[in-house]
């Protein structure tokens, strides 16, 4: 087999120090486990542009269409705040995943038991909790037209945006969803604001039609995007699979993340179309953001990263064992004791980020 390509983009704020830590861990399952990979790190984000102009220098983007899979950090903060609105809006992420038609994110939720207590939420609410969030991410409100800001005749200023989907968007991501409920417990939960929305109303709509016409052996049900942010709190183990638009589902899994005891936690897949070659466009990254009020400072979690680096294995490299053993030696990490500060309770003592990877990458030696 030919070597795959995986493209390394450290971005900006914490990022850099995260994907560090879940490079190191791709590097352990080259050595140890003999993946034939090659990791290319490239410019992207605010450093990208200090030093070369663009967000996103040609290369690096001719890089992403060539690679397998990408390996992401994290983009904006205090550096992006600088970078003028027509430079980030031609390179930031919303434009790279247009452009690789990354329709489908995945947010999987999985609580472990030695972060009980790093949750804000019940011990007794914990137990089974195992759901994906998935997001429709390249339509909605984040895309649609017309948008912007404009001064009305008396004076005022006025912001608008545009919630907009098709039938061939709803059905494409409600697909993905209902065919990855397949492999899970066969329920699905689609979240919209039909009470209120038009573009609501079209989601519900085709959602159900698709599942009555293909997916007969899926339970499905349908929550307003409000109801399904009490209940994400309320009791999260009910949920299996969550499919629901660009905007709730940024909202959502924010909000679900508390389950995991913290956004530093959450991992995520970015995924395009299969091609006729059977591959798809691939980006993972934590969810967490750039963070750039703890930057620098050698305290961010990269367990999302690394936990990414998990996803990468299965949905890209087709190594779901590797996946298993990276996950299992995550969760040693942590029934050890190693935590970072978001994930620290009171009285322990943390671990830095570069730490926390190295306790990871212990585990997987022991457990290997």
């Amino acid at each position: 087999m030919s070597t795959k390509k995986i493209a390394v983009l450290p971005g900006d704020g914490i990022g850099p120090e995260v994907t560090a830590e879940a490079r190191r861990v791709l590097e352990w399952f080259i050595a140890r486990r003999k993946l034939d990979l090659r990791l290319d790190e490239y410019a992207y984000g605010a450093d990208a542009y200090r030093r070369l102009g663009q967000v996103l220098p040609k290369a690096t983007e001719e890089a992403l269409h060539a690679a397998h899979a990408i390996l992401f950090g994290a983009m904006g903060g205090m550096d992006g705040d600088a970078i003028p609105r027509a430079a980030r809006v031609a390179g930031g992420l919303p434009h790279v995943r247009r452009s690789l038609e990354l329709f489908a994110n995945l947010r999987p939720i999985v609580t472990i038991p030695a972060l009980y207590e790093s949750s804000s939420l019940k011990n007794r609410l914990l137990q089974g909790v195992d759901f994906v969030i998935v997001r429709e991410l390249i339509g909605g409100i984040y895309f649609g037209q017309p948008r912007g800001i404009e001064i009305l005749p008396n004076g005022e200023r006025r912001g608008f945006n545009t919630q907009t989907y098709t039938t061939s968007e709803i059905r494409r991501i409600a697909r993905f969803a209902f065919e990855l409920a397949r492999t899970r417990r066969r329920q699905v939960c689609s979240v919209d604001k039909a009470n209120v929305m038009e573009a609501g109303v079209l989601w519900r709509e085709e959602v159900q039609a698709l599942r009555d016409a293909e997916f007969p052996d899926i339970e499905l049900r349908h929550l307003y995007v409000d109801n399904c942010a009490m209940q994400l709190v309320r009791a999260p183990a009910q949920f299996d699979v969550v499919v629901t638009d660009n905007i709730f589902g940024d909202i959502l899994s924010d909000c679900a993340a508390m389950a995991a005891g913290s956004l530093g936690m959450l991992p995520s897949a970015s995924l395009g179309p299969v091609d006729q070659a059977g591959r798809r466009a691939a980006l993972y990254e934590p969810v967490h953001g750039s963070a750039p009020d703890i930057a620098g400072r050698g305290i961010a979690d990269p367990l999302g990263a690394i936990l990414s680096v998990a996803m990468m294995l299965r949905l890209s490299l087709g190594r779901p064992d590797d996946a298993a053993l990276l996950e299992r030696a995550v969760a040693a990490a942590l029934e050890g004791g190693a935590r970072t500060a978001d994930i620290c309770e009171p009285g322990r003592a943390a671990v830095s980020c570069s730490e926390m990877g190295a306790a990871v990458l212990r585990e997987l030696d022991r457990l290997s």
